[in-house]
């Protein structure tokens, strides 16, 4: 299946289970490669309207920080941090923490 029948298929989906914000990440994840603008309002509407969908926060935020939104990214990060320890989602919270201090450096914050 290509990219482009994958996300028609996608998109049939969201209209589908508008309320799964599974079906908008994967969404975001194949316009990724091909409509970065689209792939981060996808970004902006699972963060905000799947506010505890802990999956989008590294894809995100590293989305935000290649994309020079650095201040952004910065937030994303910080927010999957607090939203994985409060899930309790210990593998994920290690992902996102060595991610963010990698991020800190590349960044050269303090």
């Amino acid at each position: 299946m290509g990219n482009l029948d994958r996300m028609e298929l996608l998109k049939g989906f969201t209209k589908e289970e508008p309320e799964n914000p599974f079906n908008w990440y994967a969404l975001a994840l194949e316009y990724l490669e091909v409509d970065a603008p689209k792939a981060a309002s996808l970004f902006d509407l699972l963060l905000k309207d799947f506010s505890s969908y802990l999956p989008t926060y590294y894809t995100a935020a590293q989305f935000f920080a290649e994309n020079n939104e650095i201040e952004k990214a910065k937030k994303t990060f910080e927010n999957g941090l607090i939203l994985a320890e409060s899930q309790q989602e210990l593998k994920a919270l290690k992902e996102l923490k060595n991610a963010y201090q990698n991020f800190l450096f590349e960044n050269d914050f303090d």
